[in-house]
């Protein structure tokens, strides 16, 4: 791989791959495609719709387009978008999760997802369940669900998001033997929390995405 292609539904997460990139892919060239208005039309429409995904499609074109070797979507309530494309692409195609997804299903059978979105849950939800099925593997899947704190994240409450997105982690780790952070942005508090509240392992998709890249 010479050239790595990202395409985000933020802007915030283009620091957070530089770093990661910078890290574990240091000779591949890397360059981001942004449109955050992906996301809010899903979070509008509490569904990733048609339209939405014929631009994602369009995207990962585009990035083929400028030379992408291997390209990255990471935003996990697209990801069936992102699928979709991968499907007609000339290049590898990756959805952020995926890799995270299989660590999980790799690390233990009682699973347990946390999003602050609906529309983020359900995705990769669904990802762990079809990829436990393709690496032959009988797992117990719980989803929760941080209400208000994606709320409070984008009212200029960030206080409130990690207090939310703790308290889900804190309680959810009594009751599975892995934790999978369905949002990039959920990571930090995992930082936060004590040592004893951190007994299982609690896995970010952006690293895992990278060093998944890393090993082809």
């Amino acid at each position: 791989m010479k050239k790595l292609g990202l395409i985000h539904t933020s802007a915030t997460l283009v620091p957070v791959f530089k770093e990661l990139c910078d890290e574990f892919l240091p000779e591949v060239k890397v360059f981001n495609i942004v449109d955050d208005s992906l996301i809010k039309d899903v979070i509008e429409q509490g569904k990733l719709t048609p339209q939405v995904s014929r631009r994602v499609v369009d995207y990962v074109g585009s990035a083929e387009e400028a030379g992408a070797d291997q390209i990255l979507v990471t935003c996990s309530s697209i990801g069936a978008a992102v699928e979709t494309a991968a499907s007609i692409t000339g290049v590898p195609v990756l959805r952020v999760d995926q890799p995270m997804a299989d660590l999980a299903i790799k690390t233990g059978t009682k699973i347990g997802v946390v999003a602050t979105l609906p529309t983020t849950l359900e995705p990769t939800s669904d990802l762990v369940k079809r990829r436990a099925k393709v690496l032959n593997k009988n797992i117990g899947l719980t989803s929760k669900l941080c209400e208000g704190a994606f709320e409070a994240l984008m009212g200029g409450d960030p206080e409130s998001h990690d207090k939310k997105v703790a308290d889900a982690l804190k309680e959810l780790s009594a009751e599975v033997d892995v934790i999978l952070l369905a949002q990039a942005s959920m990571a930090r508090v995992v930082d936060t929390l004590e040592e004893e509240d951190k007994r299982i392992p609690i896995i970010a998709s952006p690293p895992e995405a990278i060093k998944h890249l890393a090993s082809l």
